[in-house]
């Protein structure tokens, strides 16, 4: 009987036991949502869970912070940098119909514009020169190199030295002094009797264009009559822009030898006859090719063909030697062979001791000197001319 009553007591008390978790569980299920009971159970299947969370949260803290120094800086840099604001000047209006320059930014996308340097000189250190200057010919001194050195064309330094050098830029030689005009042009030496609308219109010029220079120091009112001017002979004028016309000179078979005197000692005189020229002009040496200067008259009137000491020197057509030896116009050793009807040609800078003499008669392809390095010259070269009535011509177009 006792067994019978204890049981139904425990029986109370385990229902009492089993009872409690189950009040719980429903309290629960009435509090809380299902995703947090989801959570929770996540929670409890996977404690790193919340780990992992804390430093995903940790790493997106620290990239914000430093997203947002770095852009603090860089805009401090930036605003350090912009240039101060300029005062936009004033447009000033054109009248209608000006054309205007036509400017355009495009594929200008940024970087650093570069200003323009302009440099002024100041007027006190710009130099207005009328005086003619001296300048002394040096070893290796050429008519184009002097005339590159003071800024000048070659054919002024040759017209104003006409008086000195002659007409010839072979005149050159070493020591010999110079004439430099400040501007482009002639220098003339005034003679007795001449009058300034002659001589302005021989050289190409005004009358008004040698009065007004003021290198030349004339007054106006002092000269007077054009025609008859107050210029003291002797008096050497700068003719700005003028140029001489060519020269003829030649050493004609029947002239005496003052004929050729202003060419040197080699003239030939009393030469009435001789061989006549075929007509045509065949190459002076076996090389064809030029070691100097080419044709460019009035400053060089010839070719200089190249070659080597001793080289045989050709007589370019049939005639006859008119000078043969020395010349003082710069061209060293100088055979000149007349081939009749105005027809010359000049071999220059030959070797000493193998020119054939004065009157000698040669034929065309013959031997009459050796190369050489004689005169106004800086190696063993050929200077080669042919001259028509005493004209310089162009020996390109008759070389065959």
């Amino acid at each position: 009987m006792d067994n019978q009553q204890k049981h139904p007591q425990n029986a109370d008390q385990e229902d009492l036991q089993g009872a409690q978790p189950i009040e719980e569980d429903e309290s629960s299920e009435s509090t809380d949502s299902p995703t947090k009971k989801r959570f929770s159970d996540s929670l409890l299947r996977n404690p790193l869970l919340p780990q992992i969370s804390m430093y995903v949260v940790t790493f997106m803290v620290v990239i914000l912070a430093v997203w947002g120094i770095g852009s603090m800086i860089v805009n401090t840099t930036m605003a350090s940098h912009e240039p101060p604001p300029v005062p936009t000047p004033t447009a000033i209006s054109l009248p209608s119909g000006v054309p205007t320059p036509v400017f355009s930014s495009d594929g200008h996308t940024g970087g650093v514009m570069r200003q323009s340097q302009i440099h002024i000189t100041p007027a006190t250190q710009i130099e207005t020169r009328y005086e003619v200057t001296k300048y002394v010919v040096e070893p290796g001194d050429t008519i184009f190199g002097i005339a590159e050195k003071f800024g000048l064309k070659p054919e002024t330094v040759l017209w104003s030295n006409r008086y000195i050098i002659g007409d010839t830029p072979d005149g050159l030689s070493i020591g010999v002094e110079l004439n430099i005009l400040p501007v482009d042009g002639v220098y003339h030496k005034w003679s007795e009797g001449e009058g300034l609308n002659g001589v302005s219109s021989f050289y190409g010029v005004t009358p008004d264009t040698i009065i007004n220079y003021p290198g030349n120091n004339l007054d106006p009112d002092a000269v007077g009559d054009f025609a008859n001017p107050r210029i003291e002979p002797g008096t050497m004028l700068v003719v700005p822009g003028g140029q001489r016309p060519a020269v003829a000179w030649i050493v004609p078979r029947d002239a005496p030898a003052s004929g050729s005197s202003h060419l040197g000692p080699g003239a030939c005189g009393g030469i009435l006859y001789g061989d006549v020229g075929t007509g045509s002009f065949t190459w002076p040496t076996n090389n064809t090719w030029l070691s100097g200067y080419d044709y460019t008259p009035p400053v060089h009137n010839g070719l200089d063909f190249g070659g080597d000491f001793g080289h045989p020197i050709y007589a370019a057509d049939t005639g006859v030697v008119v000078y043969s030896g020395w010349s003082d116009r710069g061209y060293g050793n100088l055979i000149v062979v007349d081939h009749d009807r105005g027809w010359q040609t000049f071999y220059a800078h030959l070797m000493d001791g193998t020119m054939v003499p004065c009157g000698s008669n040669v034929r065309k392809g013959q031997v009459i000197a050796a190369m050489g390095s004689t005169g106004m010259s800086t190696g063993p070269h050929l200077h080669f001319e042919i001259r028509l009535n005493g004209f310089p011509v162009n020996p390109w177009q008759f070389l065959n």
